[in-house]
């Protein structure tokens, strides 16, 4: 059975190369056009309304947060595919759908860290580097990792007194 690619492109589409590009770069991959959605994306309820889509969601350069809504559903990060310097797109799947087959893939570790230098000395780039961070109210701050292995990550967040969140995918 053949994986529906359904492309979220919150801009306007008209005179965008970057849209052109990632249209012609999912119908490369997948076989077929995108379905294209540029109205406000649900990302749990459309795997609950419709098996068998993967979703190719842009990230600019520049935007923060992106990952926020993977945490605590059932949407996993499976890919990645380079647009331009300006833009990727991360390859969405419904956990149900995934099966990992590669064992040194990136992997995509969320996390809420006290901002303190004994964190950042422990953590290594051989560890996990940092893609994205989000400050809180409480003077947290909420990062997405990409790493290797998890459990050097976790142990490194553990002993500086930080909390995993969770694997949001990998790629």
């Amino acid at each position: 059975m053949s994986r529906i690619p359904i492309l979220y492109w919150p801009r306007k589409t008209k005179s965008d190369t970057e849209y052109q590009t990632a249209r012609r770069v999912i119908n490369s991959a997948a076989g077929l056009m995108p379905e294209v959605i540029t109205d406000e994306l649900d990302i749990q309820q459309i795997f609950n309304e419709r098996s068998g889509i993967v979703i190719y969601y842009p990230v600019f350069y520049g935007s923060t947060g992106w990952w926020g809504e993977l945490l605590g559903g059932d949407a996993v990060v499976t890919d990645k595919l380079i647009i331009s310097p300006e833009c990727q797109l991360m390859v969405i799947e419904s956990g149900k759908m995934v099966h990992h087959k590669r064992s040194a893939e990136h992997q995509l570790f969320a996390a809420e860290i006290y901002p303190t230098s004994g964190f950042f000395k422990k953590m290594s780039s051989e560890i996990a580097t940092v893609t994205d961070m989000l400050a809180t109210d409480a003077g947290t701050i909420l990062a997405l990792f990409s790493g290797h292995d998890k459990n050097k990550f976790v142990n490194i967040l553990e002993s500086t007194g930080n909390s995993y969140l969770g694997c949001i995918g990998r790629y």
